[in-house]
């Protein structure tokens, strides 16, 4: 959601806030503000909408080597200037950026209105810029005053503060939201997240829940609020992380949804093991020997991550024989579930921060699960939490609309299926078989996109419709709920995803000439009934739109539209047909001139409940 950027070095501060807080764009934001420390002052912008908005203001004509950026995602407070970060203390000595929520703010505000300060936002934020300058009157130092605000807060923060008397120094803390310091020579930055940070260095160092750093031009010093000082951790960020630029590509959307044969060859690559027909997947931390005894698997994502989860359940069935379900991580973790030794529970999230998942994970394992992740981001907070799991190595994704990051899922997904099937029931000429289609994937991809002008026809067709349909039956159904999340997401569309077979109890009343259906068609066991259904909706006038890889006469017959996707795996056809889907919204929003990267109301990150 909202994005961190700070700097203290030698260098001038606010070109590198400025291109650090385009680079964080893509998680979503509706205002933006730079804060300098400018000799003893510190000097600061604010814009609603688009940095653009901002620049107009020229930042980059305040002086000075220490400050720091935000990009606000409205929660409390519409996105105004008066609400975008930073917010500063009434004498203007303390500055704070800050993610999250602060949950006892309307206490504290009312508190400190009573002691005379002034409130000049809506936001729950700007009370931290009041406590911290209230406790700088008794601390010694501002690392002290930050402490000790921290201590009576409730919520969540990813926090950065500034204090104008003293210079070239910043202090950082997190519980729930994420922050990431970068370190070079002679200079330091903060951030949300590395996407920002890959310009400037490759070392870099997460804070933990309940960290707070001390960081100058020199170093860090990082303190637990719990237990003191402690010695922070490096790693190296990922070589992909700084590959950003939109290339050729007029989005990047498009241009993510077109890189999706080499993120898929980035997924498998180095997995796939022929020779005996399984999968490598030495980061699991689980051994064959305990798998065995798993009796069930429970998938947990949000959004796009809980849709690569229900087809991962399916491919876990089939592959597998092991009961598999995917549910929604922030409704399971508030239903007080109940944890067993012998289930094996699968994470998964893109940027490997999203906060309910994040909760569930723990939830788990204070109640003694085994977790292993799925995510894309190494160092990132699932990565660090889980007992095990896989990286997808799909490389950033910047555009809001998951689209490599989701094909990586499922792949990885399928990894995961072979090699619980392998140690299992699943054989080795079954093995071998599903091994080959991983194999292929990454130039079937490249066989759908090069159809991307034909589907941008079809989406001409639709565009004008005010809802639609996406209809799939069994391990389809993901497939379609996947495809309406997209319309939804980016064109505005109202779209809804039904399984096939649900449609005669009661959604086919809305069938008419004006609501297309776009149906995804496998060539598997059940296309007769889905054929049957397509009758149904055809009898009724309704547009239909066919995503499948089978060559039947009846499909031409009744449908408006078909797209084609090459033969794969059963349990692959989630891979190639969400690639047609992509192109399909991304060429409906296109043509409706919606912005496909950053659309309305959505964040990349949801780092807050």
């Amino acid at each position: 959601m909202c994005g961190i950027i700070a700097y203290t070095g030698t260098q001038q501060a606010a070109p590198i806030l400025m291109d650090g807080l385009r680079r964080l764009a893509y998680r979503g934001y509706d205002s933006a503000g730079v804060v300098v420390q400018n000799r003893s002052k510190l000097k600061a912008l604010r814009a609603a909408g688009k940095l653009e908005n901002l620049a107009a203001r020229k930042p980059e004509s305040i002086k000075g080597t220490c400050g720091m950026g935000h990009t606000r995602w409205a929660t409390h407070g519409e996105a105004t200037e008066a609400n975008a970060h930073p917010h500063l203390s009434n004498d203007q000595r303390v500055a704070i950026i800050h993610n999250g929520i602060i949950e006892n703010a309307d206490q504290l505000r009312t508190r400190l209105s009573n002691e005379g300060v002034e409130f000049l936002s809506e936001t729950d934020s700007e009370v931290l810029a009041h406590l911290i300058r209230r406790e700088l009157d008794s601390a010694e130092n501002l690392l002290d005053a930050v402490c000790n605000t921290l201590k009576i807060i409730q919520g969540t923060y990813g926090l950065v503060v500034i204090d104008s008397e003293q210079p070239n120094t910043l202090v950082a803390a997190r519980a729930g939201s994420p922050v990431v310091i970068g370190i070079g020579e002679n200079e330091m930055l903060v951030a949300s997240d590395t996407t920002a940070l890959a310009s400037h260095t490759r070392e870099v160092s997460h804070l933990l829940d309940g960290d707070v750093a001390l960081i100058t031009p020199k170093g860090m010093q990082v303190r637990s609020l719990d237990t003191g000082l402690r010695e922070p951790q490096t790693t190296q960020l990922d070589e992909h992380t700084a590959e950003t630029g939109r290339g050729e590509f007029p989005n990047y959307m498009l241009k993510e949804i077109f890189e999706q044969p080499e993120s898929l060859a980035r997924t498998l690559g180095g997995r796939l093991d022929k020779r005996f027909n399984t999968v490598r997947l030495g980061g699991l931390n689980v051994s064959a020997r305990e798998l065995l005894d798993v009796r069930a698997v429970k998938i947990l994502g949000c959004g796009t991550a809980y849709y690569a989860g229900l087809s991962g359940a399916h491919m876990i069935e089939s592959l597998a024989r092991l009961s598999t379900s995917a549910e929604p991580a922030a409704e399971f973790r508030y239903r007080n579930p109940v944890i067993e030794r012998d289930v094996l529970y699968v994470v998964v999230s893109q940027s490997g921060e999203t906060f309910d998942t994040l909760a569930a994970t723990r939830e788990i394992q204070r109640k003694g699960g085994q977790v292993i992740g799925i995510n894309n981001v190494v160092g990132s907070s699932l990565a660090r939490e889980v007992d095990g799991g896989i990286y997808m190595h799909a490389g950033p994704e910047i555009s809001v609309a998951s689209t490599k990051a989701y094909t990586s899922m499922v792949a990885s997904l399928a990894l995961l299926a072979v090699y619980l099937g392998r140690i299992r029931d699943l054989s080795p000429e079954a093995g071998g078989q599903i091994i080959s289609a991983l194999e292929a994937l990454p130039a079937q991809v490249t066989e759908v996109l090069s159809q991307s002008e034909e589907i941008a026809s079809v989406a001409a067709q639709v565009q004008n419709a005010k809802s639609a349909f996406f209809i799939g039956r069994a391990a389809a159904h993901p497939i379609a709920l996947e495809g309406a999340l997209k319309l939804k997401e980016i064109a505005y569309l109202h779209a809804e995803a039904y399984p096939t077979s649900e449609l005669k109890h009661g959604p086919l009343a809305l069938i008419d000439e004006n609501m297309p259906t776009v149906a995804a068609l496998p060539n598997d066991d059940l296309l007769d009934k889905s054929i049957s259904s397509l009758a149904e909706i055809n009898a009724r006038r309704g547009p239909i739109v066919v995503i499948t890889n089978a060559n039947d006469p009846r499909i031409e017959k009744l449908a408006s539209h078909i797209v084609r996707v090459p033969d794969t795996h059963d349990a692959l056809h989630p891979v190639l047909m969400a690639v047609a889907l992509q192109l399909f919204a991304y060429h409906v929003a296109n043509a409706l001139g919606k912005d496909v990267d950053q659309p309305r109301n959505l964040a990349k990150s949801v780092t807050v409940e």
